[in-house]
């Protein structure tokens, strides 16, 4: 049987990134909370927490903090569904796998939508965000993955419309005589990170053939966007951020008739299925609204 204060603890640890922080959290000294995870360590015969800075939790400890948050969950609907039986409690969080993209342009809808609700948001791409599903850091992922990860449900929930976009000024200086293979190995490019594939995929469909791209490295959304208007690169922007810009001349297609669309999915535990009827919906009615679906 699990000791559910022992796991409080290593919730708290892993949640703050601190023993310090987690004895501010749990209302006890750093000192107890430290004797609290060595005790389940002992138990368990592993070890749970990474001591650095800040604390990151092993792969069996990031399994036993979505034990911890799946209880929660379902207490908390139990206390719902028992309203004036068993007393409110405070409100869970939910860790949830985000692409950034998602979190820019639809996702805070679904976050307004979920009203007595907390969330601890893990940005990934999109093909790499049913990772933290599989390793069991997360309780649902909005990925590009369609096939469900083991012990998930999947849902379809639409596709993600990219342009290509760069200003008119870039445009004139590094495409004079149009968007060529060759000038387009020669332009700086926008990238997220380096999982960020997507300027690439979409530059050999339109050109037939791999292409290497200078380019510059700008982990946000909004960054991305700032960089394109200035003329610093091109870069694939979400329709939905860059559509006025467009109608405005502030920013050009680079091929207007090659837009990129990045099929989405919901995927989430089935464990917790009866508790994040709230939360699914708001993903639903959300995507339903931002993304485009259908053929």
């Amino acid at each position: 049987m699990l000791d559910y204060p022992l796991l409080a603890a290593l919730a708290a640890v892993i949640r703050t990134g601190s023993f310090e922080h987690a004895a501010l959290e749990l209302h006890v000294t750093p000192s107890a909370v430290s004797q609290r995870i060595k005790q389940l360590e002992d138990r368990l015969g592993t070890v749970l927490i990474i001591r650095a800075q800040p604390c990151t939790p092993t792969a069996a400890g990031a399994r036993l903090l979505r034990h911890v948050e799946d209880v929660g969950l379902l207490e908390h609907k139990l206390r719902a569904d028992l309203a004036g039986i068993v007393p409110a409690d405070k409100a869970p969080t939910l860790r949830l796998a985000i692409n950034a993209d998602s979190l820019a342009t639809w996702f805070i809808e679904v976050i307004a939508a979920c009203d007595g609700l907390l969330f601890d948001l893990v940005l990934d791409d999109e093909d790499y965000s049913a990772d933290w599903l599989r390793r069991g850091e997360v309780i649902a992922a909005v990925t590009a993955q369609p096939g469900p990860v083991q012990g998930c449900n999947s849902t379809a929930l639409g596709s993600q419309r990219y342009i290509a976009t760069a200003s008119p000024a870039y445009m004139e200086r590094w495409f004079p005589d149009g968007v060529t293979a060759d000038a387009m190995a020669l332009a700086p490019a926008l990238t997220f990170n380096m999982k960020d594939g997507l300027q690439s995929r979409w530059a050999q469909a339109a050109f037939g053939k791999r292409l290497t791209l200078p380019a510059h490295s700008l982990p946000s959304p909004q960054a991305f966007l700032a960089a394109a208007l200035a003329g610093i690169g091109w870069g694939m922007n979400p329709k939905a951020l860059v559509a006025d810009h467009i109608a405005k001349g502030r920013l050009v297609p680079l091929l207007p008739d090659r837009p990129w669309d990045v099929a989405l999915y919901w995927q989430s535990s089935r464990i917790v299925a009866s508790a994040v009827g709230q939360l699914n919906q708001a993903v639903l009615k959300a995507s339903k609204r931002w993304l485009i679906t259908g053929p």
